[in-house]
């Protein structure tokens, strides 16, 4: 069992590397939103903990289930205390059952992430980002509050690998994790 986290900030390509990934790999996806989307639609408002409990049970099933390994995109706010212990409470969930770890960061500029924001498949497969100029905003605002990129040496997971990809398509950022992992 693999368990991939594919990490960076708002709008850096997570879902569509994720995406590619799980095409060049078959390892499955399991987006961030694939949770936050379905508890909006149901209680009318974003609500953490909710999502957190449903991927909780998503993660402790699939890591006893027979799949090779998941990819998991996420967020992390790396100036959170409680992200990095959210990260290291879903490894072990997937150690525990002898699985192996990877991290894979995503970098790219604010200016190129405000752009991605409003591609369609991100719109496609994230109605709570519709709205572009809330979205946007919500972009600004949490770059402003938070620190979702990693500092040099600030990672020090054997398995890491840190990319911008920027300038490079999804499908070669994607080749780039593969090969560096061996997946």
């Amino acid at each position: 069992m693999k368990l991939v986290f594919l990490i960076g900030d708002a709008a850096v390509g997570k879902m569509t590397v994720g995406q590619e990934l799980m095409k060049q790999t078959g390892l499955r996806l399991f987006h961030n939103h694939m949770m936050i989307e379905p508890v909006i639609e149901i209680f009318g408002a974003f609500n953490g903990h909710v999502t957190q409990q449903l991927r909780e049970v998503i993660f402790r099933e699939f890591a006893k289930s027979d799949n090779e390994g998941m990819i998991f995109t996420y967020l992390w706010a790396f100036d959170m205390q409680s992200d990095w212990d959210y990260v290291a409470h879903v490894a072990d969930i997937f150690r525990e059952q002898g699985g192996e770890i990877y991290y894979a960061e995503l970098v790219a500029p604010q200016e190129i992430r405000l752009q991605r924001n409003e591609t369609p498949n991100r719109l496609a497969y994230k109605a709570s980002k519709r709205d572009v100029n809330q979205s946007r905003e919500r972009v600004l605002r949490d770059d402003a509050r938070y620190r979702c990129e990693s500092l040099p040496g600030e990672i020090t997971f054997e398995n890491y690998i840190k990319i911008d990809n920027s300038n490079i398509e999804p499908e070669i950022a994607a080749a780039m994790i593969k090969e560096r992992f061996n997946l």
